[in-house]
């Protein structure tokens, strides 16, 4: 009873939080998910955002619009389907 418990649990986490993955993810999408939440951490953090900004010495609107654009294909195209 304990495994199905933690088995449901695990099936409800994956169907709630796409970026957890499951078996049949693969490193492509699992990578673009990572790199995704990476940049939309990096965009929602004002603080961290501007940190960026000056190391790179851009700015910070510069910054922002270049990290919301890498959020859509941030792990380069998909491989061919098989």
């Amino acid at each position: 009873a304990d495994k199905l418990r933690t088995q449901q649990e695990l099936e409800r986490l994956q169907a709630k939080y796409i970026g957890t993955g499951h078996p049949d993810t693969t490193s492509w999408e699992f990578k673009t998910n990572i790199h995704r939440d990476t940049f939309s951490n990096i965009v929602g953090h004002p603080p961290l955002l501007s940190y960026i900004a000056l190391a790179q010495n851009e700015p910070v609107a510069k910054v922002r619009a270049q990290m919301i654009r890498k959020m859509l294909q941030p792990a380069g195209p998909p491989p061919p389907r098989e």
